[in-house]
């Protein structure tokens, strides 16, 4: 062979072998599925677009995500090991999740806000939230037994006003007297179409109740096997989120669109709007330890105020229901502009 030939082989062989290498990286990207708590929607967007913009591929993760609904169990499927992650609601089902033995644990925390707020009328003239004491207030019986027992022990509310929300706005708007609960990124838009009116917001984090919201959970065990799976979907989920608040997610808002198409251009944008006006994603701690941030110190509050409620007992091992070792790290945070 002349050395013509030897080098067109070499070259040839380094070629085959890069290409061989690249195809087996494709081939061994980790299949992960995630569980979400509800039908696809703006407050799930940071996952659908880390999956729409290749993020998670980046991140060497094949993610599929599962959406959930009003017939769906997504959190029985994690425990069952049949998903991987889970989008949790709140703080208390990782509580609840310890009082239960549930063998599963919070990694994250994508909302640093909860977005649950009370709506009132513009005639109410309400301006702060013991001026709700006297309305009506429709309450969710979820509500009931978690953020009104809040209101009770810190605000002195009483169940003599409340009237069960079924989640229908009707009531609300024929009573100009009363108030109902929401969410701060769908009910007051869905008000405003419906009755043609801006109801009054009272976000109740900002009153005091501070739970974290729409948290990852996984198994303990898959923590244990294998963290730097768990540490690469961490990661890859909060550029994702940077990604859907603060650039361009038309990407993951198409994603939202074919898997729920009552989801529309304006309420995806109102959704993201009030996200970004609250600091719902990114406020607080996030600022400078990165979306997903969590802390000892707002742990032992909410639990103290939830022990206070009588929502969860005093003896509960707490700390038992999150861990600190994937977050708090600024993934992320370049991705933000100057001003959140």
């Amino acid at each position: 062979m002349t050395p013509f030939h030897l080098r067109r082989a070499l070259i040839a062989g380094l070629m085959a072998a890069f290409v061989c290498s690249v195809e087996a990286h494709a081939e061994t990207l980790d299949k992960v599925t995630f569980g979400t708590n509800w039908v696809a929607e703006a407050e799930h967007g940071g996952f659908f677009q880390a999956v729409a913009d290749g993020t998670y591929k980046k991140y060497g993760l094949d993610v599929t995500i599962v959406p959930g609904g009003p017939n769906e169990n997504n959190r029985m499927l994690l425990i069952a090991g049949k998903i991987d992650f889970f989008m949790a609601a709140n703080t208390l089902m990782s509580f609840d999740a310890v009082a239960n033995n549930v063998p599963v644990v919070t990694i994250a925390a994508i909302f640093q806000k909860d977005p649950q707020v009370m709506l009132t009328q513009p005639d109410a003239k309400v301006g702060k939230i013991e001026d709700l004491k006297p309305l009506t207030l429709f309450v969710s019986k979820e509500g009931m037994g978690s953020y009104f027992q809040w209101l009770k022990s810190e605000y002195g509310f009483n169940e003599k006003n409340v009237r069960p929300y079924n989640f229908n706005p009707q009531p609300f708007i024929a009573n100009p007297k009363s108030a109902m609960q929401g969410y701060v990124t769908s009910e007051p838009f869905a008000v405003e179409k419906a009755a043609g009116f801006k109801p009054n917001v009272l976000l109740l984090a900002d009153y005091g109740f501070n739970t974290y919201s729409t948290l990852i959970e996984t198994r303990r065990e898959l923590v244990g096997k294998k963290p730097d799976l768990v540490q690469r979907f961490v990661d890859a989920s909060m550029i994702g989120w940077y990604n859907y608040i603060y650039r361009d997610n038309s990407a993951g808002n198409a994603m939202i669109k074919q898997l729920n198409p009552e989801m529309t251009d304006d309420l995806l944008a109102y959704s993201v709007a009030k996200m970004k006006e609250h600091g719902i994603v990114d406020s607080g701690d996030s600022l400078k330890n990165g979306i997903g941030a969590m802390s000892d110190e707002r742990y032992a509050s909410f639990f103290n105020k939830m022990v206070k409620a009588g929502v969860v007992k005093a003896d509960l091992d707490f700390r038992k229901s999150y861990t600190l070792r994937f977050v708090n790290k600024g993934v992320g945070v370049e991705l933000r502009p100057n001003k959140p």
